[in-house]
């Protein structure tokens, strides 16, 4: 009969209680008390000692809910309706946003192909204006080439780890009840992503012409975990200085660091290795020896302003699931809609693509080439925003007085802020990327 019930609760009466000020009687008492539990569901103990007594009397009571339907109780959300129809609106205003940024490329890349190529003499391409004119230039290496091979390669691991975690939250392997397993999984996850890091880098890095392959590998190993890492240290010194029990032991810090320079660093130059073995991936066009100058921009063209601008788009597609989720994490509630979280993961790819294609484009049609550091930085500049939104949460939400606790969530949000720029720039990369190929793949260039 044993082995077929479970517990769910457990209602003990007291009958008559008078305070020990001696701890360790209170741990005998505990031990006895699940020996009551244990053996009988009707039992009556009684403690002798010099200062008090005890008369205990526990019931166990057979419940008609389910053993899969145990957690019921603390995932039910107070404000459903609010939640639903939050994403629910904010879903079809950014698939609104997006059908029309489509539709406006696709008719405006088809007008400007069709032209260029109806272009028969030298003098009426000598004439022409726009992205065109810049196809010697606009795969010309960046500024800090290696840096941003790192960076992209990081996001690469980045986007892998977050897409396979929301995969396993999704068909129910990651349960809310062990809510450190979520954690442990994208750390291992982490880990062996790093294969597909250095594969990524190195094959960018290999296109730049990169000679030093070696330093770029080893810089997409250690950069971004080695700025985390560093944070982490220095915020889990601030809990292990007020002794509190949060603070993460020192065997647990040895086993990270064994995860990330055993593992990790290795399966990087392992795939940094077979990237750059690979062939160079040939550009549609040929690059000009002699830079190209770049003509004086208009106002709403500059960098800063338009990187800016770029991120307020991918930042208003999550802004309200992160609500729930900062909900989560600082207010000890139970986050579980991981359906919900994956398809707005999904919005945010798209519209980070999608946000970072359009300013490229206006970008190209001003003469402006260098738009490498520029896609990855559109994109990613939507973690300012998240950021922003973090310290208003903090002083809105949140009821936190202590100078310790206040530093450790801001320390928390800018690594969590870091990290959602690297992926959301990766993203805004990639894109990019090939929408440049594509449209300079489509027309004639002598």
């Amino acid at each position: 009969m044993w082995a077929q019930a479970q517990v769910f609760s457990l209602h003990v009466v007291c009958r008559h209680i008078c305070v020990s000020y001696k701890v360790w009687r209170w741990r005998w008492i505990n031990y006895l008390l699940l020996l009551c539990v244990y053996f009988s569901s009707f039992y009556i103990c009684e403690i002798l000692s010099s200062l008090c007594w005890f008369n205990v009397l526990v019931t166990l009571q057979i419940s008609d809910l389910k053993w899969a339907s145990r957690w019921d109780t603390y995932l039910l959300m107070n404000e459903a309706q609010i939640h639903w129809f939050s994403i629910i609106n904010s879903l079809m205003i950014v698939l609104f946003l997006s059908g029309m940024v489509a539709m406006i490329m696709m008719r405006t890349l088809h007008r400007d192909i069709s032209k260029y190529n109806q272009l028969e003499t030298q003098e009426e391409a000598q004439e022409e204006t726009g992205w065109k004119l810049v196809h010697g230039d606009v795969f010309r290496p960046p500024a800090q080439a290696g840096l941003l091979c790192v960076y992209v390669g990081t996001g690469v691991q980045f986007f892998g780890m977050a897409v396979v975690t929301m995969i396993f939250a999704v068909l129910g392997f990651l349960s809310p009840a062990n809510r450190g397993g979520l954690m442990t999984a994208m750390l291992i996850l982490w880990v062996f992503m790093g294969l597909f890091a250095g594969y990524a880098s190195a094959r960018l890095y290999k296109m730049f012409n990169g000679t030093d392959w070696k330093m770029n590998t080893l810089k997409t190993a250690i950069m971004f975990p080695g700025i985390i890492f560093v944070v982490f240290f220095i915020l889990n010194s601030l809990i292990w200085g007020e002794k509190s029990s949060g603070a993460v032991p020192f065997g647990t810090m040895f086993v990270l660091v064994f995860l990330w320079f055993g593992i990790s660093v290795p399966l990087v130059f392992v795939g940094s290795y077979f990237g750059f073995k690979k062939p160079t991936m040939e550009n549609p066009v040929r690059t000009n020896k002699i830079p190209r100058q770049i003509p004086e921009q208009a106002w709403y063209m500059h960098p800063v302003f338009s990187i800016l601008i770029g991120g307020i788009l991918p930042f208003g597609a999550v802004f309200i699931e992160l609500f729930f989720i900062l909900t989560s994490i600082w207010q000890h509630q139970f986050y579980y809609i991981f359906g919900f979280l994956f398809i707005v993961f999904l919005i945010l790819v798209v519209t980070c693509a999608e946000i970072t294609i359009v300013l490229c484009y206006f970008q190209l049609c001003s003469e402006d080439y260098h738009w490498w550091w520029r896609a990855y930085l559109t994109s990613g500049s939507s973690a300012v925003y998240l950021f922003l939104y973090a310290a208003l949460y903090f002083f809105t939400k949140l009821d936190i007085t202590l100078i310790v606790s206040g530093i450790l969530y801001f320390g928390y949000m800018i690594i969590i802020s870091y990290s959602f720029f690297v992926l959301t720039g990766t993203i805004g990369f990639y894109a990019c990327y090939w929408f440049v190929r594509v449209i300079y793949a489509s027309v004639k260039i002598d």
